[in-house]
């Protein structure tokens, strides 16, 4: 059964090639949809559209800091596609950085990538999604914006990524009687290319003694969860934050 079959999506941050982005466009392109991936590099973003199963996606370059940007991006695809179901706000970017280390550049970089990306992104699909009745937005958030960090990004990481779940929440109140979706998930331990290489056994087995299932997730099972929000099995939810972490945060 394709969950997706006759959809079109557009993925934000997608052309990296272990990332939580691409897993998602992969998956979601194995349900029959199409998709359009979005990145800051035009040519890693066809690429990685080029690498997915199935016919007709597409890939662009977009800095979802820019506003123009976002909604050229958006135009564009609507043209291509002709609708946008679904909208995963997946461009984001991590410092490991103490709370007085921020300054005011840094904070300004992961506040912007992250937050406002996902309101510029998301503000250039509504009118077209509130036209059409119909659309689920899809929000990247994390455990660290539950726990205040713990693993990798520094307090503004978790501010942002804190902010997109109040952002989500908001969203979804005002937009659910246009039929509108918006919902967030909130990775826990992923290995993914952020995470790589940048942990010494030490922190690792750290990291697995917190989490009852005992084992890093993949991607697969944050798209999973993208998989099943984007599709029609979660019509009734709206407004939620799905944990996607091994029971690392059962509280």
């Amino acid at each position: 059964m394709k969950l997706l079959d006759g959809k079109t999506a557009i993925v934000t941050g997608a052309a990296s090639p272990r990332g939580l982005g691409k897993a998602t466009a992969k998956m979601f392109a194995e349900h029959g949809c199409r998709v359009a991936i979005l990145d800051l590099d035009a040519g890693q973003a066809q690429a990685a559209a080029a690498d997915l199963p199935g016919e007709g996606h597409m890939g662009l370059a977009c800095d979802v800091t820019d506003k123009a940007g976002c909604d050229a991006a958006a135009t564009a695809v609507i043209a291509a596609f002709g609708q946008v179901d679904v909208l995963v706000n997946n461009a984001g970017i991590t410092q490991p950085l103490k709370l007085m280390q921020i300054a005011p550049e840094n904070y300004d970089a992961v506040l912007d990538v992250n937050l406002r990306g996902t309101l510029y992104m998301s503000q250039a699909l509504i009118p077209h999604m509130r036209g059409r009745k119909a659309g689920s937005i899809v929000n990247m958030s994390s455990v660290s914006a539950q726990r205040g960090g713990g693993i990798f990004g520094g307090p503004h990481y978790s501010a942002a990524k804190a902010g997109i779940l109040g952002l989500t929440k908001a969203m979804a109140r005002e937009l659910a009687p246009d039929g509108v979706r918006s919902n967030a998930i909130c990775p826990g331990f992923i290995a993914t290319d952020i995470t790589a290489g940048k942990l010494t056994d030490e922190m690792r087995a750290q990291v697995l003694a917190g989490i009852p299932m005992g084992r890093a997730g993949e991607a697969d099972d944050v798209a999973g969860c993208a998989l099943f929000l984007a599709s029609s099995l979660s019509a009734y939810v709206t407004g939620s934050e799905v944990d996607v972490n091994g029971g690392s945060l059962i509280h």
